[in-house]
């Protein structure tokens, strides 16, 4: 079979899945909710302390269609935000009573329409679906990215270097985001101000530096790599942070991306990065560039009493 054909070939098998699985209709799994709104009720039941921002990157889409969603599911009594166990002031989402019975009516329709499938199919090739599918499910997910770079990323540039305004401008969207989600006040936004002043006075040396993503002019976004603070060779990841308008749209991958191929270059024996619990979105990028969870405390450092910890990412072997 040619490339052409046994593309065209998958084409059209997944349209006739997206048929036969009714994600035409107005309504998914025999329920009164969009395929989205199902979708969002089994990612929620099925992950512990999953926020709105987590749903985002979970399932592709905009922040707005999410909210609009969430509001909606509340509404009907399917589900209701809690305060987080680990920080009192983090809002998660969880299934009410009549959620978690939804969530079995949908599972039992889906365990249903699988089963009736798999009937008219050998063992052999029954296994050979089940395989195939998870095969192709990850590569569908793995060129996401891509697809966001090469679309959604169209309208952000991302420069490196010191930016005018750049110190009060990543002040900003930290104080912005973390008073609305953690209600951090006046002594976390003077700490990044002034951290990243003083980090901006050793921008003239090799090992450090700082990328900004520019959309229209505008800087949405930062990551930085200090090189000295830590020591022993070791790189300090810094004020990475995303302003609403471009979450969801892959630019913070490229963002790490690109400080990680910095360090690497660099010849930094590890990167290591502070943060606190509960940032789940965020601790799923830092994951999918090597790093790993290595310490846990209770601590202060943020002006308030968090569970901190700390992340770090190896230097990769060369093969």
């Amino acid at each position: 079979m040619s490339d052409s054909t046994l593309i065209e070939s998958i084409r059209a098998s997944s349209r006739q899945v997206v048929r036969e699985l009714g994600f035409l209709n107005s309504t998914l799994a025999a329920t009164n909710y969009s395929a989205s709104a199902v979708h969002a009720l089994l990612e929620i039941d099925s992950r512990e302390n999953v926020t709105a921002a987590d749903l985002v990157q979970i399932l592709g889409l905009e922040k707005s269609s999410v909210s609009r969603m969430i509001g909606k599911l509340r509404k009907a009594g399917e589900l209701f935000e809690s305060v987080s166990d680990e920080d009192a002031r983090a809002r998660r989402l969880r299934l009410t009573a009549q959620g978690k019975q939804t969530v079995r009516e949908i599972h039992r329709y889906g365990r249903m329409r699988v089963e009736k499938a798999l009937a008219h199919l050998n063992a052999p090739a029954q296994q050979s679906v089940a395989a195939g599918l998870s095969n192709y499910a990850q590569a569908l997910k793995a060129c996401r990215g891509e697809l966001t770079g090469d679309e959604g990323r169209k309208n952000f540039e991302i420069m490196t270097g010191y930016q005018p305004g750049v110190i009060g401008r990543v002040a900003e969207m930290h104080a912005n985001y973390y008073s609305k989600h953690y209600n951090f006040g006046y002594f976390f936004e003077g700490k990044v101000a002034a951290g990243l002043a003083e980090f901006s006075g050793r921008l003239d040396r090799p090992c450090n530096r700082i990328w900004v993503v520019l959309h229209n002019g505008k800087i949405v976004g930062s990551v930085s790599i200090d090189g000295e603070d830590l020591g022993n060779h070791e790189a300090h990841l810094r004020w990475f942070i995303l302003d609403d308008e471009c979450r969801g749209s892959g630019i913070g991958r490229a963002l790490l991306r690109e400080a990680m191929r910095f360090c690497d270059e660099y010849g930094f024996s590890v990167v290591q990065l502070w943060t606190f619990s509960g940032l789940n979105a965020a601790r799923h990028l830092y994951e999918s560039m090597g790093f790993k969870l290595t310490r846990e405390w209770q601590g202060e450092q943020w002006g308030s009493s968090m569970l901190e910890q700390q992340f770090t990412r190896k230097r990769p072997v060369e093969k």
